[in-house]
């Protein structure tokens, strides 16, 4: 799978997901959340379809 990145609302750059896990949100949506390569204590999040989240999960 090519690399995820997700914004990090705290530096204000796009940056690199460490350690992620595909989680469900209340609404139902799947995400992808990780810590931000940039500040290890950021958590972020990135939006993904039900394919996308699949493929990752298989990878």
């Amino acid at each position: 799978m090519k690399e995820l990145t997700a914004y990090n609302v705290r530096t204000r750059k796009k940056c690199k997901i460490v350690d992620p896990k595909v989680v469900v949100l209340k609404n139902g949506r799947k995400a992808i959340k990780g810590l931000a390569d940039d500040d290890r204590k950021t958590t972020v999040f990135r939006m993904v379809s039900d394919a996308e989240a699949k493929e990752f999960q298989q990878s």
